[in-house]
């Protein structure tokens, strides 16, 4: 039997799935109403959390951040079952899974942290990808449960806490990525291009295939064959700012961008390949 504890968007449509193959699902939320939503499919509503946990083999959380996987889990420890295994897909800082991980390993029971890259529909469908590390036997004892609940189970070896670092690393990408299309919608718009104009180029130029070769020559470390040198991209990005000043609309990152390429050209690296930005990186 099965605890899900956070039953929001994305673990309220992890829970549909589970009933939806048959599980029996105990559940709880902080805020009731979305709990009780989930007992038309199934679900058992507990307004406890020592009650949504009692008797369940496994226990599986997604919640806000450590602080509060601590704290429902604090919470949830008069109720848990000896030898419960709790299996938790919250985003957390790496040092709180390998925490978290020691800690309830010394109180008897096992802790997977299994953050994933997945979003309501992902969680309803199984499908998206799914991230663990550490212990490889308890792994290899709840894998069949996961892979149930994700399109792809990735497994990063036995260093605790490394699929936590990795949530973290693919969300800074995500963000970053986010942040740069809205600088480039921004831009467009600066300029009286239409965001179907934009959604336009990019169909029929794709940069994702660039993604690999350019994180290759960053890490590669040999930035002085250039296929673009840094002061030409830094011209560029002039060009971008300046557009969108005269608009009177405002870059999010590239100012910024901008100021990392104009320290890197001081210290004499202008006629580098621009993947020299990253050299500090490695």
């Amino acid at each position: 039997m099965i605890a899900y504890l956070g039953t929001g968007l994305l673990g309220g449509n992890f829970v549909r799935a589970f009933l939806r193959n048959g599980k029996q699902v105990q559940v709880w939320n902080r805020t009731a109403a979305k709990a009780k939503e989930l007992e038309q499919y199934g679900a058992k509503v507990f307004d406890t959390i020592a009650e949504a946990v009692t008797g369940a083999d496994t226990i599986h959380l997604t919640l806000k951040d450590d602080a509060s996987v601590d704290e429902v889990l604090g919470t949830a420890l008069p109720g848990l079952k000896p030898g419960a295994i709790i299996i938790d897909h919250t985003t957390t800082s790496a040092e709180g899974a390998r925490r978290r991980t020691d800690g309830w390993k010394e109180g008897g029971f096992s802790y997977v942290h299994a953050p994933v890259f997945m979003g309501p529909a992902n969680a309803l469908e199984s499908t998206g990808f799914m991230l663990v590390s550490g212990d490889q036997d308890l792994i290899q004892q709840v894998t069949s449960e996961l892979e149930q609940m994700t399109g792809k189970l990735l497994n990063f070896g036995p260093e605790v806490g490394k699929a936590a670092a990795m949530k973290l690393i693919g969300n800074c990408f995500l963000v970053g990525f986010t942040a740069g299309l809205a600088d480039s919608l921004t831009l467009a718009s600066s300029m009286d291009i239409s965001s179907a104009d934009v959604a336009g180029l990019f169909e029929n130029w794709n940069p994702a295939s660039m993604l690999l070769p350019r994180l290759q020559r960053m890490t590669a470390g040999k930035y002085n064959k250039p296929s673009w040198e840094l002061s030409m991209a830094r011209k560029d990005t002039g060009l971008f700012i300046q557009a969108a000043e005269q608009a009177g609309r405002k870059l999010a990152v590239m100012p910024a961008i901008a100021t990392e390429m104009d320290r890197w050209i001081a210290e004499g690296h202008g006629n580098d390949d621009w993947t020299v930005l990253g050299k500090n990186s490695l």
